[in-house]
């Protein structure tokens, strides 16, 4: 049974950083592809990023690129997203998502429907 627990959201002034994390436990992490998403109130969840198993394939939404990073560590079983230069924009639940283990050390999909397993997300707030 795979299972992903997300932490690190909280409450961060506009202009602040904030970084969460992702611990994956069952499956196969080192050969999965990872992507974080986000939801606001109101609005349909939308893709953040995403990171192959290698980490050479690296992915963003516009909006936030140059702003937040991914990254994982295989050997924790983690994988990071740092978010800095934080608008009020970028408030949402921030959700953990893991596709299937797979062979293409290049693939780090960017849609929802790519994705096999969830976390519960964590709340991150920006005030202005």
């Amino acid at each position: 049974q795979v299972q992903l627990v997300e932490s690190g959201g909280g409450l961060v002034q506009a202009g602040g950083s904030l970084r969460v994390s992702c611990v994956v436990s069952g499956g196969t992490f080192s050969r999965s592809p990872m992507g974080w998403f986000r939801q606001a109130p109101g609005k349909e969840r939308e893709f953040v990023a995403a990171i192959s198993w290698s980490g050479g394939s690296r992915y963003y939404t516009d909006s936030v690129k140059g702003r937040f990073t991914i990254s994982r560590d295989n050997a924790k079983n983690t994988v990071y997203l740092q978010m800095n230069s934080l608008k009020p924009e970028d408030t949402a639940v921030y959700y953990c998502a893991g596709d299937r283990m797979t062979f293409n050390s290049r693939a780090a999909p960017t849609t929802e429907g790519a994705y096999e397993y969830w976390g519960q997300g964590t709340q991150v707030t920006v005030s202005s």
